[in-house]
């Protein structure tokens, strides 16, 4: 029989090799067909008594990453059309379905025959599943090798044995730390806990997985043997008991009770570890099936695994333009930021011409690759010829001429529109016509800046986010005359140095600041309101928020948030800015010298390490403080996510965003909103439109005028719609144009 998927070769030993490898894919993946395959693959070698056993191993550079996730999502959506005719047969079939890959793997570990996983490449969540069911397991000694279920991230949980496998292969707390946390571990982590057998040099990694089955690998799973013990003790004794009362108040402190796939991990592997296997796989079944029904997972793998994965391949590039393979990109400005630009562009292998006014600044970006890739090494996420190749793109220079031949020029110098025409003007000059010019900024607008370039068409935003070489999003933003060339390259920069780009339009603050500095206000207003300051923090924080937003501002700068103020009273008259809160931030700079975490003072104090952050007492003498009893801790976190959400509303309607796959995976992966909610738009459509906007009027009617709904979401109130349906991102034919 010859399969898609898969190709079966017996040797002389009778060993099968059975190899994956999807055609017209990078990846192999689970799909329906590659599932079927698999399982008639089993049922063939199980059938003929020449094959002894089976190694199973890909036929690409990885192992494969695991279900097709748009399979869940087909599950979610025909679950969703199905309930309300009979909620109870839609809910069967949702249980059936979650449970066909946990039949599968069972069938395999049960079939008498040994089967080993040889592990040539990443191998990622129901793949790693399928792995822990055989009865070996080989990795090849190699980085590109990396385990993990990772499925937590997503808002769902593995949910084809991983929760009861894991902890029966290794102890309690570490099976907890890897599944809560979808930890990717390196072979020999893997090894160290007891989830793989051996690790084999790559070339020998098929023959070593073959020697175990004809050294007598026995066809049968240690929990299926009688007198069978869990590594680590047993749920109910003096181990366990240390172990699961903090894990569970350790949950808690991290998630805030926001993800409920988080804690269905834990009711698995504590539930299934006190009954017998098979029992243990339908508990994880059926915490399974309840977790697939909730709006996190929705959310979350709509967001985080789908859009992002879409944005990632370039969603929004424009169709028909030629891909750009950089030969050699410029940067101006060796400052952090610009330093940063041009680490994140050498790591990707493309040569970087690094300039600034002198060449003692322009070397002092270089140091800061060399500290970066140093810290690596040192840690061993490096090697030191991966260092010497990195260092060695980077050409620092104070000279124009040396941009000459470049594909791309990014301008990341000081934030002054004067600095920035003489830059645009003087690169312009040795630049071949085809080049494009790109400007780093985050406040000036795309279209006044292309006004000091010859070549308009040729001019866009790229605005990074500081860490560059930790932060995953850029915003592209699109000026009035910006080209399709223009748009087409600078995401393929983006894509080139493994970051997320979403486009944005032009205005003021772009799409993300926008949000942030709602946030950012949101708490001033509390703070003057009386609302004490660890109160805020927290509330940020039981939200899903990963850093309160007093935090936030001290780590962008009291001092910048100053200069913001005062330039938008400059460009917008004085009702642009909260007086109140132009008082408070004036205070803390003027009067107390606190800047932020680059002074070691701001609304936190930062002494010495070890010791740690924390806020400073004199903010509660700023204002009268209210009682704690008296404020009201849940509509402190509905306030803080409502104004993020209203912005990213309003900024859907005034056409700064248009595809609100962007929308919500930027505000993810910029400053971290409430990931459970799969973003800010998401966290609208999850309330449903209709009640979101009351709760926004009954906050407009406590706390002002910010919490008005925009009129785009009267209109959706009233028809009924989501911003999935009001913005579908994959209407065929509709271009989403600049404005």
């Amino acid at each position: 029989m010859s399969y898609t998927n898969f190709t079966l070769d017996v040797d002389a030993d009778g060993i099968a090799l059975v190899t994956w490898d999807m055609p017209g894919r990078s990846m192999n993946v689970f799909t329906e067909e590659a599932m079927r395959e698999l399982n008639a693959i089993v049922d063939h070698v199980t059938g003929d008594a020449a094959i002894k056993g089976a190694v199973i191993t890909s036929g690409k550079d990885t192992f494969s990453g695991g279900a097709d996730i748009t399979l869940l999502q087909k599950m979610l959506t025909t679950f969703a059309a199905e309930k309300d005719k009979d909620a109870e047969k839609a809910t069967k079939a949702l249980f059936d379905n979650a449970g066909m890959m946990t039949g599968l793997f069972r069938k395999l570990e049960t079939c008498g025959k040994p089967w080993v996983s040889a592990i040539n490449g990443t191998c990622m969540g129901g793949a790693f599943e399928m792995s822990l069911a055989c009865h070996g397991r080989v990795a090849a000694d190699s980085d590109k090798v990396k385990m993990a279920l990772p499925e937590v991230k997503i808002g769902i949980f593995p949910g084809a044995g991983g929760t009861q496998r894991v902890p029966r292969l290794t102890d309690q707390q570490q099976a907890l730390q890897m599944l809560t946390s979808g930890q990717t571990l390196s072979p020999q982590k893997a090894k160290s806990m007891g989830l793989i057998h051996e690790i084999a040099e790559p070339a020998k990694l098929v023959d070593a997985a073959k020697a175990m089955i004809r050294n007598g690998l026995k066809p049968v799973a240690p929990w299926d043997e009688k007198g069978f013990k869990l590594p680590g003790g047993q749920i109910y004794s003096p181990a366990g008991f240390n172990l699961w009362p903090p894990a569970i108040a350790i949950l808690r402190r991290e998630t805030h009770g926001n993800y409920p796939a988080a804690a269905a991990i834990l009711k698995c592997v504590y539930e299934g570890l006190l009954v017998p296997f098979d029992t243990a796989l339908r508990i994880e079944q059926r915490y399974f099936t309840e977790i697939m029904q909730t709006r996190e997972a929705a959310a979350m793998i709509r967001s985080l695994f789908v859009s992002l994965q879409e944005l990632n391949k370039g969603a929004r590039r424009p169709a028909g333009v030629p891909e750009t393979k950089f030969k050699k990109i410029g940067i101006l400005g060796a400052g952090f930021m610009g330093a940063g630009i041009a680490y994140v562009t050498a790591k990707a292998g493309i040569p970087v011409v690094l300039l600034d006014r002198d060449m003692e600044s322009a070397a002092k970006g270089k140091a800061h690759s060399d500290s970066l890739i140093s810290d690596q090494l040192k840690n061993g996420r490096a090697k030191p010829e991966e260092k010497d190749k990195l260092l060695s793109l980077i050409a620092p220079t104070a000279d124009y001429a040396d941009l000459a031949g470049c594909d791309l020029v990014v301008e990341a110098v000081f934030e002054d529109s004067g600095v920035k025409k003489s830059a645009t003007e003087q690169a312009e000059a040795v630049l071949k016509p085809s080049a494009i010019f790109a400007s780093n900024t985050s406040t000036i607008p795309i279209s006044a800046l292309a006004k000091n370039s010859a070549r308009p068409k040729n001019f866009i935003g790229i605005h990074f986010f500081s860490p560059v070489d930790k932060m995953m999003l850029v915003e592209i933003i699109l000026g009035k005359k910006t080209g399709d060339k223009a748009l087409a390259t600078a995401i393929d920069f983006v894509r080139a140095i493994k970051k997320t780009p979403i486009v944005v339009n032009d205005t003021r603050g772009f799409y993300v600041n926008r949000c942030v500095l709602r946030y950012m206000s949101e708490a001033y207003k509390m703070l003057i309101e009386g609302v004490p300051a660890p109160m805020i923090e927290n509330a940020a924080k039981a939200a899903g928020m990963p850093v309160g937003p007093l935090a936030l501002t001290d780590e962008t700068a009291i001092d910048l948030a100053q200069k913001i103020m005062k330039q938008t009273i400059r460009d917008l008259g004085d009702k642009a800015v909260d007086p109140k809160q132009m008082a408070l931030i004036n205070t803390m700079v003027d009067d107390h010298g606190r800047f932020g975490r680059k002074n070691g003072k701001g609304f936190y104090d930062y002494p010495a390490k070890p010791a740690k952050k924390k806020l400073w007492p004199g903010l509660k003498e700023l204002y009268p403080q209210l009682a704690p009893e008296k404020v009201d801790y849940e509509e402190l976190q509905q306030r803080l996510l409502v104004t993020i959400a209203l912005e990213a509303a309003r900024v859907m309607e005034e056409g700064i965003v248009t595809d609100p796959r962007e929308a919500d995976v930027g505000s993810i992966l910029a400053f971290g909103f409430a990931p459970y909610t799969g973003g800010a738009l998401s966290y609208i459509d999850g309330i449903g439109a209709k009640a979101f906007v009351k709760i926004a009027k009954g906050l407009q009617k406590k706390y002002g005028a910010e919490f008005k709904a925009p009129k785009l979401l009267l209109d959706m109130a009233e028809k009924g719609e989501s911003f999935y349906e009001r913005f579908d991102p994959y209407t065929k034919g509709e271009t989403r144009k600049a404005a």
